[in-house]
């Protein structure tokens, strides 16, 4: 039987419920890509339509010696410490606009004995990297939703996750122009960008990409047949 001070507990955590925190807020972490990841206030709860990225990363970097890739806007880490737990002698490095979201993205990287081979940035998408350096993977789940739609979500995303991992811009495709102008900057020649995307946006960020002089882009559904990951990269002698 549950003590009274047991059965305290659980009503103050289900009276949180209620009023539409998710469940990974009040527990403070969240399954992804069969690890664990610790969040505060200034991450994103990871999804599991994200897990698209990382098996698509996999694919593309499996092949090669050392691989180094970008996550951009990390938050968590997910995405990257779940592609590092993967292969050994891969390396990352991981940007993000808040100093709280990546204080745990390290320690989700500790936790998971990635930490070594995983290096934070703060700023602004590419502001952190130098000049020439360049990815085989360049990998993001950037802010997609349109500022004005932010209130029309439901309640477990609109008042709990950050609004820089959500606002987008006034057409929700700020991000992705940003991306494409300094992404062919810091790509391996056969280097790969690989976006996560919300529902109807392919064609838009395909056209962002083309723009920006990438002559290879897919747009790929996820389980629910909803656009969700654009594959982008430049195919020589096209």
């Amino acid at each position: 039987p549950a003590t009274p001070a047991q059965l305290k507990s659980l009503e103050a955590l289900a009276a949180r419920r209620l009023k539409g925190e998710p469940v990974a807020r009040i527990i403070g972490e969240r399954g992804f890509w069969g690890l664990t990841f610790k969040l505060n206030d200034a991450t994103l709860v990871p999804r599991p339509e994200t897990e698209m990225l990382v098996q698509r990363g996999l694919e593309v970097v499996g092949p090669l010696d050392h691989p180094k890739i970008l996550d951009l806007g990390t938050g968590t880490g997910a995405i990257a410490i779940s592609l590092l737990s993967e292969f050994s002698d891969m390396s990352a490095v991981v940007t993000d606009l808040s100093k709280e979201a990546l204080d745990m993205a390290r320690f989700n990287a500790r936790r998971h004995e990635v930490i070594d081979r995983l290096t934070t940035r703060q700023g602004s998408w590419f502001d952190p990297i130098e000049p020439g350096e360049r990815f085989d993977l360049i990998v993001s789940n950037p802010p997609y939703i349109e500022s004005a739609a932010i209130e029309t979500l439901m309640v477990e995303v609109r008042d709990h996750d950050p609004r820089l991992a959500l606002d987008g811009g006034p057409d929700g495709l700020r991000p992705y122009r940003a991306i494409a102008r300094e992404a062919a900057a810091h790509l391996t020649p056969e280097g790969v960008v690989l976006l996560e995307i919300g529902t109807g946006q392919g064609g838009d960020v395909t056209d962002i990409f083309a723009e920006a002089g990438f002559n290879s882009v897919a747009v790929e559904r996820d389980l629910n047949e909803h656009e969700r990951m654009v594959v982008a990269r430049i195919e020589p002698g096209s």
